[in-house]
């Protein structure tokens, strides 16, 4: 038996019934067939969960015992309720209504108001900042802009959470939240904001719900007149409901209990925003009479990938952890999950291009791979090395790491620091590059410790930190730059990723990846202190970064790689450590609780290590200095070093460049990079051996582009292009 995942574009409408029941397991056909009373489905990752819950309404629908309008199915995404309709209509259950929470009561709302308040319902406010903003500033509290997106943040956590402002500092202090700022601070501003609405007759999108709420319970005719209209109820993804949201749940059913709801205690992975697993958990104790299905047939991953999955929850501890599902796989066996230790983020990034290379060329497209890591920080790294490697990508949920805020008002203030050079105050006592670069971003919210908690100001520090970071890196690699010589290294990564938007590889945080699967996922940066998180010191913080992986590894349909790095850059002290999350899971190391951790590496792979050392050092042949920047690499020189670049033959390369990229629809440095076409520039290879030694050229790319570049290099126009590269267009 097997659960399809992947339909013809126009399936074929079920002529009956009985025909919607074809094609679902034991467990699903369950599900299915339970109309009546509370219905609890415990729906592990990749195990058809909407197809179980649409075939159940479909099969009421169409049996007759249940009326189309009479359903109200919602859950938390306008992605995930399109999908819900448009399987419905496949299934022939036209009409029935699918929306999320908010969409479903701002229907209501907008339909009673009139009744229950009298003339039109106050216009919804659509972003919430700005009158924070003012509430704040009106308060005598200065906040920047990331503190702003932080507090408006914690301003809707509270509405979620059914808190007012005079009650957020007590509440804050019970559960042990990390506030962004004073909770004194927040309940003033919190306050005020909520007086600003009422002054200028506007709602938010907590409003909605918390009207709607209010609606129902002063009025009982209008709370019957709903009860009349839906019968059946249907919630997906129920752990991640939130307590106002159960309250709305609990008035649209009344004293009725035709409800069925879905979800994973193991993939709660929100609980900042407001959710909780505690209503999926206590439903059997609310809803005695209830029938409980388990879905664990995963038909998503293989059983290697499943194994995995398993192993990471079986260590897990708390509440979630003791209603943990075991997955079984249904798919055949493929191959094993690939544990790669490197000797820093770089050579960790390059390796992981390598990799998705291969892939690629081996037939798996692009699209169906991606990149996850914990923090949007960490694309950066990522970015260039895909990059490098000629690989198309596109960021979810992010923007690029040089288009974001915080960078672009990091690169303004370097830039003029740069150009005033010694006569900048700021950097008086400011010894060497990497200090002249911490002098300049503390102006602009960079401090030596991380700011506490998570959230926007995190983020904003994270990125600055990435930007010292490459200084000192850079300083390492060139010593004696200055702060120009950065300034151009910035301005030159920065364009290397000015590309369009293309079908590519996913790069995405562990949170944006919820929902999603792809053939195959590399995890990445799993260290101490990324994952988990530094900021998770409790138990139950420690517990949800556990449940953030395990959703990462259930991504993966049938390639999953997982890597970490033991120093930050190239030469640094090797001091880090691989997440506690994988002890006993990865080969050679030690099962939580366990004295020591198994003899030999085991099944890890260290590729960098193994290949530095049969290489030797890189010397520019120009001075002969080691080199340890990637570009300089590709021009086997120094960048101050004499270039005896054909400057005529690099502006032909480039004009090729970008006329080949049109053609193929991807961006210029997918095919070569600037520093590539420089080094063909300076070589004027007059083979493809000497064409295939120029770092970035590569196999694959000489067997493309190879005849192309050695015609420019004689004199031609590049119109001559291999018959390799014919057949792969």
């Amino acid at each position: 038996m097997t659960s399809a995942t992947h339909s013809t574009l126009f399936p074929q409408v079920p002529d009956s019934a009985d025909a919607v029941l074809d094609g679902l397991d034991p467990e699903q056909r369950e599900v299915a067939l339970a109309l009546q009373g509370p219905v609890c489905v415990l729906a592990g990752a990749g195990t058809g969960k909407t197809r179980a819950i649409t075939h159940r309404i479909a099969y009421g629908v169409r049996a007759g015992i249940i009326q189309p309008t009479s359903v109200l199915a919602v859950t938390f995404t306008n992605r995930a309720a399109g999908e819900m309709r448009g399987r419905l209509r496949q299934l022939g259950a036209g009409g029935v209504q699918a929306r999320t929470f908010h969409s479903a009561a701002l229907r209501q709302l907008q339909y009673f108001w009139p009744k229950a308040v009298g003339g039109e319902l106050p216009r919804l406010l659509e972003r919430k900042v700005q009158l924070v903003a003012e509430a704040a500033a009106r308060c005598g509290v200065r906040l920047d802009r990331n503190e702003l997106r932080d507090v408006t943040s914690e301003i809707e956590w509270a509405k979620v959470t059914q808190t007012v402002p005079a009650d957020y500092p007590a509440v804050v202090a019970k559960s042990q939240r990390d506030a962004p700022r004073d909770p004194a601070e927040i309940s003033q501003v919190y306050a005020m904001y909520e007086q600003l609405k009422r002054d200028r007759t506007v709602i938010d999108f907590e409003d909605v719900l918390l009207l709607t709420v209010g609606i129902l319970q002063d009025r009982h005719d209008i709370a019957d007149h709903v009860r009349r209209q839906y019968q059946y109820f249907v919630v997906d993804e129920y752990q991640d409901v939130s307590p106002l949201q159960q309250r709305l749940l609990d008035l649209w059913l009344g004293d009725r209990d035709n409800l069925c709801v879905v979800g994973d205690a193991s993939q709660t992975i929100y609980s900042f925003t407001g959710a909780t697993p505690d209503h999926l958990l206590n439903f059997r104790t609310r809803h005695p009479r209830a029938t409980v299905v388990k879905l664990v047939r995963d038909y998503r991953s293989t059983p290697q990938v499943v194994h995995l999955a398993n192993g990471l929850l079986g260590q897990a501890r708390g509440r979630a952890a003791e209603h943990r599902l075991e997955l079984v796989s249904q798919r055949e066996r493929g191959p094993e999950p690939a544990y790669t230790e490197y000797a820093d983020e770089p050579a960790e990034a390059e390796g992981t291009a390598r990799r998705i290379r291969d892939l690629i060329a081996a037939g798996v497209p692009a699209g169906q791979i991606a990149v996850l890591y914990r923090v949007n920080s960490q694309s950066e790294v990522y970015e260039q090395a895909l990059a490098d490697a000629g690989v198309p990508y596109q960021l979810r949920g992010a923007e690029r790491f040089f288009e974001r805020a915080e960078v672009r008002e990091a690169g303004v203030a370097l830039r003029g620091a740069a150009r005033a050079g010694g006569n900048d105050s700021l950097l008086d006592d400011a010894q060497g590059l990497p200090a002249e670069v911490r002098a300049v971003l503390s102006t602009k919210g960079w401090r030596s410790e991380p700011p506490a908690g998570s959230g926007a100001v995190r983020d904003r520090w994270e990125s600055l930190a990435a930007l010292v970071r490459l200084a000192e890196d850079f300083e390492e690699a060139k010593p004696g730059a200055t702060l120009s010589d950065l300034v151009a290294e910035l301005d030159e990564r920065a364009a290397a990723q000015h590309a369009p938007t293309v079908q590519g590889v996913t790069l995405a945080s562990l949170h944006s990846a919820k929902g999603l699967e792809w053939d195959a996922v590399f995890l990445v940066g799993l260290t101490e202190g990324m994952m988990p998180i530094t900021y998770a010191k409790t138990d139950e913080q420690i517990e949800e970064e556990r449940r953030l992986l395990y959703v990462g590894v259930t991504r993966a349909r049938f390639h999953l790689s997982l890597s970490w790095s033991l120093a930050r850059s190239p030469g640094g002290r090797a001091g880090r450590r691989p997440s506690r999350f994988l002890n006993g899971l990865r080969p050679g190391s030690a099962a939580p609780g366990s004295r020591s951790a198994a003899g030999g590496s085991g099944g890890i792979e260290r590729p960098v290590a193994a290949r530095r050392k049969r290489r030797g050092p890189a010397l520019c042949r120009v001075c002969g200095r080691t080199l340890t920047d990637a570009g300089e690499m590709k021009l086997m020189r120094c960048d101050d070093c004499p270039s005896d670049m054909d400057e005529a033959l690099y502006e032909r390369l480039r004009d090729w460049r970008a006329a080949r990229a049109q053609e193929i629809s991807q961006p210029a440095y997918c095919v070569f990079t600037d520093k590539t076409l420089m080094a063909i520039a300076e070589a004027v290879p007059g083979s493809e051996g000497e064409l295939a030694g120029i770092p970035g050229v590569g196999a694959r790319k000489l067997g493309r582009f190879g005849t192309a570049v050695l015609d420019i290099c004689a004199g031609g126009d590049g119109a001559e292009e291999s018959a390799e590269a014919d057949e792969e267009m």
